[in-house]
């Protein structure tokens, strides 16, 4: 008999949107990044901060790993589905370079991308497992630590995207549509979402129809980056305002 964990299904039942088992994830990610940001400076100034990093970048890694082997394992590995050319299976990419190397260049594109894309994928999963399946644990510690990895090179690291930054997010973004479309006239897949809207109840459903959505996702991702973008601008924002205080 197989396991469950490892199996393709669990009876049947499927992952259900705000379910206690979505919240309790939810919660746990909340949890780590508060966590973070409370022993920030800490973590900045011990020896075990580069471990620190390491080990974030083999988490995230793992996952891939594993959720390609599972793929194949059960037999479901499709050149359809399972290539890692979603937005956070890029971004997982990204964020394990950047670790590994503390490259700013590469945080300037993970910080949006990273922090939108797997941010609106904990909200609104594109999840068909639930609780206790491989999947639902792959999906969930995968994207909370490209969370993870992007507050930690803000928090710990000290990096800040620039509005340049913003834009050559989107520049790297449209080029990776480019590709994405590209990639699934040949396979027939779905990468990114620009061949047609995900099964699962997501942002897009508010969108328009296909093709229009992909031009209201870019406005909508724009708006996000800003939003992004925001506690930069208001800290700034205070900093020149404090300046000014003391010079008069």
């Amino acid at each position: 008999m197989s396991s469950p964990f490892l199996s393709y299904t669990i009876n049947g039942e499927p992952f259900h949107l705000f379910s206690v088992s979505h919240l309790i994830a939810l919660a746990a990610m909340f949890g780590a990044a508060i966590l973070l940001y409370v022993f920030r400076g800490k973590i900045r100034k011990r020896s075990v901060e580069p471990w620190i990093r390491y080990l974030l970048a083999g988490v995230l890694l793992f996952t891939e790993v594993a959720f390609q082997l599972w793929h194949v394992l059960t037999g479901s590995w499709l050149s359809a589905e399972t290539l890692p050319l979603q937005l956070c299976s890029v971004s997982l990419l990204l964020s394990v370079v950047m670790l590994c190397t503390n490259s700013y260049r590469l945080y300037e594109i993970t910080y949006f991308a990273g922090l939108g894309g797997a941010g609106q994928a904990m909200i609104t999963p594109e999840l068909f497992y639930p609780f206790p399946h491989f999947r639902f644990f792959h999906f969930f510690v995968a994207h909370a630590c490209i969370i993870l990895a992007c507050l930690y090179m803000t928090w710990v690291m000290q990096y800040r995207p620039s509005v340049r930054s913003l834009w050559k997010t989107m520049g790297f973004l449209n080029l990776l549509l480019v590709i994405a479309l590209t990639v699934n006239r040949v396979t027939g897949g779905n990468y990114l979402f620009v061949s047609h809207k995900p099964s699962n109840p997501s942002l897009l459903d508010f969108l328009g129809p296909y093709p229009w959505y992909i031009l209201s996702l870019e406005a909508v991702a724009i708006l996000l980056f800003h939003v992004l973008y925001l506690p930069f601008t208001l800290h700034k924002s205070t900093e020149s305002s404090v300046s000014l205080h003391e010079n008069r």
